[in-house]
């Protein structure tokens, strides 16, 4: 059984600060779970665009309001709390928070915590060393 909370994680290498938003990875690939788990808070009047060509991933917002549009479709969902995505088809995206957003996300395949979004907003896809622990 592993037992994590928050304040484990906050300021440590699993806490991942950019500019946009805050992720913190609460669990990875070397838990061999056979998916991640983080807390992301996006940040009000930011814009922000992904695409997770490796990974699928489903975004439960807890706390704050904002907006998700499909960049294939050109649709907007609005997002609040209650609300979830998920990207099944590996879908560009664009997440734009009206107020400081706090998400629950989950990966599959797992991040490693080592992953850093590329030009497109891509997670390259890295695999968990079988000697991590």
């Amino acid at each position: 059984m592993i037992v994590r909370n928050l304040d484990d994680i906050t300021d440590t290498e699993a806490d991942i600060k950019e500019p946009n938003w805050r992720s913190k990875r609460i669990v990875l690939a070397k838990d061999k779970a056979g998916f991640s788990v983080h807390e992301t808070t996006l940040y009000a009047g930011t814009v922000n665009d992904f695409w997770y060509a490796n990974h699928i991933e489903a975004v439960f917002i807890v706390e704050g309001e904002g907006e998700v549009t499909d960049k294939a479709t050109g649709e907007t969902y609005q997002l609040r709390p209650g609300s979830l995505y998920l990207l099944d088809k590996h879908d560009k995206h664009q997440v734009r928070p009206k107020t400081d957003m706090r998400a629950v996300c989950v990966f599959n395949p797992p991040i490693t915590g080592r992953e850093v979004h590329d030009e497109n907003g891509v997670y390259p896809l890295v695999v968990e060393d079988d000697m991590a622990s």
